[in-house]
Parts: C-alpha cells; sequence; structure tokens
C-alpha cells in the first residue's frame, strides 16, 4: 500500500526519473503535487504496471494533480555532465517548471542536489512506498517512451519501440552492425566489449 506523503506539508512534490541505465535516448524526469484527497487508482511504480496501465494511470494524474511537469534531459549534456547529472538536472528543471512551488521534494533514489533552499529526502526504491513518487514515475515513464516510439519510425533498425533505448541484445547487435545515430549515449559503453567507437 503506497502511502500518501511523507511530511504535513500540503505542497510535497515527488519526483522521478526514466531511462538512467539507456544507451539511447533522453533520460526524462516529473515532478508531481497531488491533492491532499486524491483517488489512487492504481498508481504503482510503473515498472510494476503494464503499459495500458500506465497510459490510463497518466491521465488520472494529469487530470487530478495540483500540478505536475516533465522534462527531457537529451544524449548531448548527458555525455557533457554524466547521467547522474543529468537526471538530477532533468528533476530540477521539472520542479522549476511547476506551477505551485513545493515546499518539500520527495525524490527516487539516493542522490539529489539541493533545490532553491527546499528541505528534500532521498527515497531508495520510493516509486514503490509513496503515492507522489510513483505518480512522477508513470509520467516520466509513459513521456519517454513516447520520444523513444517517434525516433523509432527514423531508425527502425534498433527496435526502440520495444527496447526503449536499453541495451538488449537486439540493440546490442544492431549498434554493431549499423554503428550509432545521433540519438545514442557516446559517453556510454554502448557494446558489451571494449569496442573502440567512430564518434
Amino acid at each position: 500500500m503506497l502511502k500518501k506523503r511523507h511530511t504535513s506539508f500540503e505542497f510535497e512534490c515527488g519526483t522521478d526519473e526514466a531511462g538512467r541505465g539507456c544507451l539511447a535516448g533522453p533520460v526524462t524526469a516529473a515532478a508531481v503535487i497531488l491533492p491532499k484527497y486524491f483517488r489512487k487508482g492504481v498508481i504503482n511504480d510503473s515498472k510494476k504496471l503494464t503499459p495500458e496501465k500506465r497510459t490510463e494511470m497518466r491521465k488520472l494524474i494529469e487530470n487530478k494533480s495540483l500540478c505536475y511537469s516533465v522534462h527531457h534531459i537529451y544524449m548531448e549534456e548527458i555525455d557533457q555532465i554524466n547521467i547522474l547529472n543529468a537526471s538530477i538536472l532533468a528533476m530540477h528543471h521539472c520542479i522549476g517548471k511547476l506551477d505551485t512551488t513545493p515546499e518539500f521534494i520527495l525524490v527516487d533514489g539516493n542522490r539529489f542536489h539541493n533545490y532553491k533552499q527546499i528541505p528534500h529526502e532521498c527515497i531508495v526504491e520510493g516509486d514503490g512506498k509513496y503515492l507522489n513518487i510513483a505518480a512522477a514515475s508513470i509520467l516520466a515513464k509513459t513521456y519517454r517512451d513516447e520520444f523513444m516510439m517517434k525516433i523509432h519510425e527514423e531508425y527502425p533498425m534498433y527496435n526502440w519501440k520495444q527496447n526503449k533505448g536499453y541495451g538488449t541484445r537486439e540493440h546490442r547487435e544492431a549498434i554493431k552492425e549499423y554503428g550509432i545515430t545521433k540519438y545514442h549515449r557516446k559517453s556510454f559503453k554502448l557494446f558489451p566489449e571494449q569496442l573502440e567507437l567512430p564518434f
């Protein structure tokens, strides 16, 4: 059973990211402030929901949350600042775009940088413990999946509509055969073996 909130603050924000471990595509974060009396439906950690349920819950979150935002950090910036910093920066951008300034930030994971002196707490596996983080995880996952489905049309040989940019065997084999694209993260180890890539 997910907890509704971690603090007594009215405007507690949950934030999470998707795509941190991918070889291609952006890292995407979302931030959500839910109302005190929110009917949670079947909201849960996005990884535990089917794509159909994630889409259904996304609509619920977007319609019933006090406010939400989503932000992508793209491949070039990931390569420049590293994936951890890119993930945190994406969360910061989301929080900054919220219509309401949060009084407290609840973060999925164990690393975060202070944001404008707003108190925060990191919760390991928080998307399976707190409703607002789970809601953020659903938004981050569905918006990122949409992006990967779109760029799949441009490079169908990598099958991003299925693997969403993660390092599956099929994806790595396609990299071996076709090389890398503008959507690949050049700072990541793209092959199982230590191979030189022609950038």
